[in-house]
Order: C-alpha cells, then structure tokens, then sequence
C-alpha cells in the first residue's frame, strides 16, 4: 500500500518556512532559492488540501492547522534525524544504548567514569539526553533512565521496573573562607550562615538540622536554584552553605573550591536508579551496561563511605 507521506523535501522547506515565518530565511537556511521553496510549499497544500500559511504585511504567518502541523512535523524531522545519527555514529552496529538521565548525575558522575566502561567494552556506544521528571518510555527511544527520587516516586513510575543504584548522602559544603581557619563547623554555627536550598528537596535543610537536633528558623530561607550543578557553583563562589551528595561534588572537592564544613552525612530519603520498561527483555548491550554500573556504584561508595 503506497502512503499518504508528502517528500522530504516539502516537509524540510516546511519546517524552516514554519520557524522562521520566511520563504526568504527558509531558502537561506536550505541553500535554495524563494522560488524553489515556495514552489515546494504549495505542492504540500494541494497535497494535504489545506492552507498552512497566511499572507501578512510583514510577509507570511503560519495558519491554526500549520501551526499544529508544524509541531508535529519538527518532531518527526527530529526523530528521523537522530535515528541517522545513530547509525552513523555506530556504523550500522546494535551496540547502542540510548540513556535518559538527571543532569547532575550524568555530567558529575556518570560522564568521568565512561572511559572505564569503554575499556569493558569498547563497542558499546551511548547516548545521554537530560530529563528531570518520569516520562513515557513508549513516547521516546530511551532503553532505560537514570533518575533520582524516592521509593515511592519510582513505584509511581508507570511501566517499569527499576535497580537501586546508591543512596543519596547530603553533607553540608562551602568554600575553605567559611572555615575561618576552624577544622570544622558546628551545625549551630551554620544554621547562622545563608543557606543554599536546593529546589528539587525543599526539605533538605530541615531534615538535616533536625538529624542534628538543631532547631533553626533559617532551615527554608535562602537563594534557591534548581540543579545541583548550580548550587554546588553557587556555593564555590562564597554564595553560602550548601547540602550536597558528595558523589556530585568530587571535582570542586578534590580542587580545594568546596570543602566539607561539619562531617555529619545524612542518608537522603532519595537514592539513584537505573529505571527501564517494565517487562521488556533488556538486551544484552543494557545488561553489560547494568553490571558495570552496579560494580561502579559500589566503587563509589567504597571511596566516598557512608
């Protein structure tokens, strides 16, 4: 049965006419001329029967359905797209794991150790994209994720299943300034400094105050910011006092920018997982990557302890 898919080309000329609300800048972009692109258009409105564009004053607007049919359209060109980039970066090879994962975790942790896991195996090819909250694995091409969150926010996640990874270990870190020459600091002492909060765990301050048995009215204030990335560099700058995983933190550690103010861990209610569809034969490129990333984690908290 033959299908009803406009060219390519027509749709390429359609994307860039619909983002740029220009025939002009659309061939700019394409290296073709007005005439070519307009001529491609107008072919894809007789061949879906409806008017994707409008004339203005200033040149052309995109219609109600061109606009609906523009997001779709970006997001099928995109996904043809990264599905020849896949192939291209593997030459035609299966070996290919496409990994969705928390930002922090995956440029702090999980992005310096990739070099072991291409000595393992060498053949084995990933590809990280960032997301923050649970998704639909059918919607996307993810073969499995690797999240942050509480027990009970991964049995929530619809579809899968999912390995416990690591605990999440908060300690409470700034710049060496804040020492003041001290060893250490005592929990009273930083319930009186500006405290970073972390806006993913509002309750990360007060948990650990009262695991200290500190009661501070300062346990919520301060500047907030979204990533941990974000707050450990807002706490290497003098910014204030931040409560982080030490596992996200062992660059700025290990360069002396952060420094562990009060050695008084406290186990996160969250941990890290490797989550993937539920019920789905893994394959073996994922369960390679599974077993290196479990001999990875406990590694780390071998080197980190508790």
């Amino acid at each position: 049965m033959r299908r009803k898919i406009p060219s390519v080309q027509a749709l390429l000329c359609f994307d860039a006419a619909a983002r740029h609300q220009s025939y002009t800048r659309a061939a700019q972009e394409l290296a073709l001329t007005q005439g070519a692109v307009s001529r491609q258009l107008t072919a894809l409105e007789y061949f879906l029967g409806v008017a994707l564009f409008k004339r203005t004053r200033h040149g052309v607007a995109l219609t109600q359905r061109g606009r609906d049919y523009a997001t779709q359209v970006a997001t099928r060109l995109a996904a043809l797209e990264q599905d020849a980039l896949d192939v291209m970066s593997t030459q035609g090879s299966a070996r290919a794991l496409h990994l969705a994962s928390v930002p922090t975790f995956a440029t702090r942790w999980l992005i310096p150790r990739l070099a072991s896991l291409r000595a393992a195996a060498p053949e084995l090819v990933l590809h990280i994209d960032t997301r923050t909250r649970p998704f639909l694995f059918a919607d996307t091409p993810f073969d499995a994720a690797l999240f942050a969150g509480t027990p009970e926010q991964i049995n929530q996640w619809a579809g899968t299943q999912a390995v416990r990874l690591m605990n999440e270990v908060v300690l409470p870190v700034g710049p060496p300034s804040l020492l003041n020459g001290a060893p250490t600091l005592t929990p009273d002492a930083l319930a009186q400094l500006p405290l970073l909060q972390q806006s993913t765990r509002p309750d990360a301050w007060r948990l650990w105050f009262d695991a200290q048995g500190v009661t501070t009215v300062n346990a919520l204030k301060g500047a907030r910011f979204e990533q941990f990335s974000m707050t450990a560099a807002a706490a290497a700058h003098g910014l204030g006092v931040a409560l982080l995983p030490r596992l996200l933190i062992e660059q700025e550690l290990a360069r002396g920018e952060l420094m562990v103010l009060c050695e008084r861990p406290l186990v996160s209610a969250r941990a890290y997982y490797l989550v993937r569809p539920e019920g789905d034969d893994p394959g073996a490129s994922l369960q390679e990557f599974q077993s290196w990333l479990l001999q990875s984690c406990t590694l780390t908290d071998v080197a980190l302890g508790p």
